[in-house]
């Protein structure tokens, strides 16, 4: 079992990036144009050893709203909408195809919103189709899609499934009535416990629940609560999510009343609580909100030093080019990031003109690519090998980073971090603190040119 030491977190509880992305989504701009996305599309189908494909389609509908929502997403039961979205969606695929070499297959594909089976099962099958006809798929490949039991047959199942998919992730947040009632998600514990036996019976390979902490009324005993039905139901992962309540950025997040919301330290006491009881329940903790079963993907990832993160999340398939397609997506290959347009409108625009449909992004420098390595492995391995990063970048570890090293030193008096000629370890604790330490190899933090409001780091 994970202890947890309270103290050690208030230390340390300070805003900071997520390090989905280095550098940060902040950093975009919208002098980057789809001029520059396609000049580095171009690049990236030259050399030896070309990096697989990873896909990422976002389907932003949903039937109802829920209040903690920090998605791009659009509450609509206007079918005819949703029709002429796919169409531009398969505009998309189109163009992106005509650029990328036809014999590059793809190892990753995800489905993402929004709700995804807030399409109709034909709908599915017919875009899943649309996609199998443009790409070719690795047999390995790990194909996800997040679902919502709510609203979920098991025709919606069955059309992923006879479609290639092997990966499932469903919300549940909380089991507790009271709360679900207060963030406008009724999902009784039956319907989760019937859409994760279809997923089963159809032979998924994989199963994740989402959780969330801090929401309304939440308090240790009705959280241990749902933590017990959770592991009980037995997912092969678990996403334990902090629910940041910024009305100010997201207008519903306000029809969340703030004197409902537990406590800075009763949300910490969650936190303390939920590690405890996951890990000791042989949960591993993977880093950031997620957990694996010790046979699990990403647990053997991790251990032997595997482990890759992008915008989908942690996963066991690294180096790959991701593609992401719909609005709002954003795009990662070698040097670039590319974002889409936020509106269905741009997004329509842009494709009914030929053009790829990217509202800024960012392309990357040197320097920019040697941070990322290096808070990339510390995010996902709890560990750096300086000679190797030596070795890789041409630099003298210790000089290029004098500044995060000795920015470092209070996490290392706290046994949080510990630093040789040769490694850099995260321990115990500080596997939980993982964002305190990559945040020293900003470069952007580190030159004050980092403005933007981050959630806390724990």
């Amino acid at each position: 079992m994970q202890e947890i030491d309270l103290d050690l977190i208030k230390k340390y509880d300070r805003p900071g990036p997520r390090y989905t992305s280095y550098p940060t989504a902040p950093h975009f701009n919208e002098q980057f144009t789809h001029e520059n996305f396609l000049d580095e599309v171009i690049k990236t189908n030259y050399g030896n050893n070309l990096p697989d494909l990873s896909l990422y389609y976002h389907l932003p509908f949903c039937d109802t709203l829920c209040y903690f929502c920090g998605c791009n997403m659009l509450v609509t039961r206007n079918r005819e909408r949703i029709k002429e979205y796919i169409k531009y969606l398969k505009k998309e695929i189109d163009l992106i195809r005509t650029y990328i070499l036809p014999d590059r297959k793809v190892s990753q594909l995800q489905w993402g919103g929004g709700t995804p089976t807030h399409l109709l099962p034909g709908e599915i099958s017919d875009l899943i189709a649309y996609i199998n006809k443009n790409f070719e798929f690795k047999e390995d490949a790990e194909n996800g899609c997040e679902i919502d039991p709510r609203e979920l047959t098991k025709e919606h199942l069955s059309a992923l499934r006879n479609g290639g998919f092997n990966r499932i992730s469903m919300g549940v947040q909380d089991f507790n009535e009271k709360t679900q009632k207060a963030v406008n998600r009724i999902q009784p514990e039956d319907i989760t416990r019937q859409a994760v036996a279809w997923v089963r019976e159809l032979g998924f390979n994989s199963i994740n629940l989402d959780l969330m902490y801090g929401l309304p009324f939440q308090t240790i005993e009705s959280f241990a609560s749902t933590l017990d039905k959770v592991i009980d139901i037995s997912p092969d992962r678990i996403a334990v999510f902090n629910f940041a309540h910024l009305p100010w950025l997201k207008k519903h997040m306000a029809l969340i009343h703030a004197e409902d919301l537990p406590s800075p330290e009763e949300k910490l006491e969650l936190l303390k609580m939920t590690i405890e009881k996951l890990t000791s329940a042989g949960y591993v903790f993977i880093g950031m909100d997620h957990f694996a079963k010790p046979e699990d993907e990403l647990a053997v990832a991790q251990r032997e030093k595997k482990l890759y993160r992008n915008f989908q999340g942690y996963s066991a398939k690294a180096g790959t080019d991701l593609y992401a397609m719909g609005v709002t997506s954003i795009s990662q290959l070698h040097r670039i990031y590319a974002q889409n347009y936020k509106t269905e409108k741009e997004y329509f625009s842009a494709l009914d003109n030929e053009t790829i449909p990217v509202m800024k992004g960012y392309l990357l420098s040197d320097d920019d690519i040697l941070r990322r390595e290096v808070i990339s492995q510390l995010m996902c391995n709890f560990e750096l090998d300086i000679p190797e990063i030596e070795k890789e970048f041409k630099i003298n570890f210790k000089e290029y980073f004098k500044t995060a090293l000795i920015n470092l030193e209070e996490m290392v008096k706290d046994n949080l971090v510990e630093i040789s000629d040769s490694k850099i370890t995260i321990k115990g604790m500080g596997k939980l603190l993982i964002r305190n330490a990559a945040i020293n190899f900003d470069g952007y933090i580190e030159r004050q040119q980092d403005n933007a409001r981050y959630s806390r780091t724990v």
